[in-house]
């Protein structure tokens, strides 16, 4: 803080374009410099200058735009102190439900039975690695849709965070997380699996999200369970973890979509029988621009196979501009004669429906995590914005159904994150094959509940918002990105209505034999 001590009196002194000073939050600002490259132009700075500008400030603005241009303070106001928590990276924020309620301050005396110390540290680390190394670099790459850099991947990798994001495993074993002390990878659970997802959403940039290595997450997990060449496995393995390749889910097609079985491209066994030839085309491919390795659905001689295709000059991308940033790097894939050596086959040939319908799981509930952190957020923005913003001297807060739509938006973010919860506790007690059997319905079910409740979240909080919920930037910024985007989440990893239909006819197997 400065240490310049000074009065409203010295402060109101300095009332002209040319020497303008400003009170926010009892801190005094020195704007003489700032006034021609303020965004909002000079007029609305000379109308409060040498006053007390901390309500207009916070009709207007969030308090970590003063964190950005905290070098402009000159100085504070004698025997006052600031009001305003200032977070610094790391901290739980204080706004009622703005976390989960294992990890609020406000309900620091509820008791959980599912998150221990090492939970506690490892959602600490990963929100000091994200607000300081991740968050900056996403709004940069959202703002220019230019893909990830290699120095972020290489931190990740470093931290192995990119590990982390595959769920627990032999992977993981003997790793050092995050410069060590955090959690061991021996007792890396889906519960720390859970926190590593939610705190990489929390930079609030959707199209980077995806494009933070989205494709690796739905891949490499189907190498690791189902490549039967063991060696093979293993490097790849550790190609991708350290960030020296890179890779993606390239299973959609534009004549498939959700159907899987609709598939056109194909892989026929060469003269030799040593190798397939792979033609075809593939679409909507999130990373596929920087993919190194795919991991392919093909259709083959009696029936459907997934195959892992390396990038090679007869493997073509283009890139796919989409509602969200290109810095997903969402892609056309064409493949052309692309030979591929038969061990690259995951699981059985011909057999390949299971393999793609087991990696569905830890992918859908990956994206529940994600959308279900985006709702907590735009949450949060909706209770600072109605005790920010103030119509007829009175802050939105005191409008009646201001309170009523807070409460749905509450009611809708924590019941699914309670339903989160309730299958991450059953991950933890089951295999993968049983979770395969068992939980692919209830999965497809949350999924499918988590985004039709960001649909109507997103309704609501522009609404909240009015205008500035359909402004690029500013105060509504998050509400507008997540209105244009949240729907990427209702169609990726299956579609809603595919999902529904999917947990009810998973239910009905185990429906008793008997009338009504």
């Amino acid at each position: 803080m400065p240490s310049a001590t000074l009065s409203r009196k010295e402060v109101s002194k300095h009332d002209t374009e040319e020497d303008l000073w400003v009170i926010v939050d009892h801190k005094v600002y020195d704007l003489s410099d700032f006034v021609d490259a303020h965004p909002g132009g000079s007029v609305v700075l000379t109308q409060v200058a040498g006053q007390d500008a901390t309500q207009a400030f916070y009709n207007l603005h969030r308090h970590e735009i003063l964190q950005q241009y905290s070098k402009l303070c000159i100085g504070v106001l004698d025997n006052e102190l600031p009001e305003v928590i200032d977070p610094q990276p790391g901290d739980l924020s204080r706004v009622p439900y703005a976390e989960p309620l294992w990890l609020a301050p406000q309900f620091a005396q509820f008791t959980n039975q599912y998150y221990k110390d090492s939970h506690r540290r490892l959602q600490k680390a990963m929100r000091v690695f994200v607000e300081v190394h991740v968050t900056p670099e996403a709004k940069e790459k959202e703002k220019d849709g230019t893909f990830i850099s290699q120095g972020l991947i290489d931190k990740m990798a470093e931290a192995n965070i990119l590990a982390m994001r595959l769920g627990p495993g032999k992977h993981l074993h003997g790793r050092v997380i995050l410069g060590g002390g955090v959690v061991e990878g021996e007792e890396f659970d889906y519960f720390h699996d859970l926190i590593v997802s939610q705190e990489l959403t929390r930079h609030g940039q959707r199209g980077f999200q995806d494009g933070n290595m989205a494709g690796m997450t739905i891949s490499l997990t189907a190498v690791r369970q189902w490549l039967n060449n063991e060696k093979l496995r293993d490097r790849i393995t550790e190609e991708v973890l350290s960030g020296k390749k890179k890779m993606s889910l390239a299973i959609t097609e534009a004549f498939a979509g959700s159907d899987v079985a609709g598939l056109r491209t194909t892989a026929e066994v060469s003269d030799d029988g040593q190798h397939y030839i792979i033609n075809g085309t593939k679409k909507w491919i999130t990373n596929g621009m920087f993919s190194d390795y795919f991991v392919t659905g093909c259709k083959t001689k009696k029936g459907f196979s997934v195959i892992l295709v390396p990038k090679t000059e007869e493997v073509e991308v283009k890139l796919i501009k989409t509602s969200y940033s290109t810095a997903a790097a969402t892609t056309y894939i064409q493949f052309n004669n692309v030979k591929v050596p038969r061990d690259h086959l995951l699981g059985e040939e011909d057999n390949g429906f299971t393999v793609i319908m087991s990696n569905f799981n830890h992918e859908r509930w990956m994206m529940s995590c994600m959308v279900t952190r985006w709702t907590r957020t735009i949450l949060t923005d909706c209770l600072l914005w109605s005790h920010q913003r103030h119509i007829a001297s009175k802050p939105l807060i005191a409008q009646p159904l201001i309170r009523h739509k807070l409460a749905r938006l509450i009611s809708l973010v924590e019941a699914n994150q309670a339903w989160l919860v309730s299958l991450t506790h059953q991950m933890n007690g089951m295999t993968y094959a049983q979770q395969s059997v068992l939980l692919s319905g209830p999965i497809g079910l949350l999924k499918a509940f988590a985004t039709r409740s960001a649909h109507e979240v997103a309704d609501e909080a522009t609404n909240i918002f009015g205008g500035r919920g359909l402004t690029v930037g500013g105060m509504g910024a998050k509400v507008e990105m997540f209105h244009r985007t949240y729907k990427f989440d209702a169609i990726l990893g299956g579609t809603e209505e595919v999902l529904m239909d999917l947990g009810v006819r998973q239910a009905m197997r185990f429906m008793p034999n008997a009338k009504l």
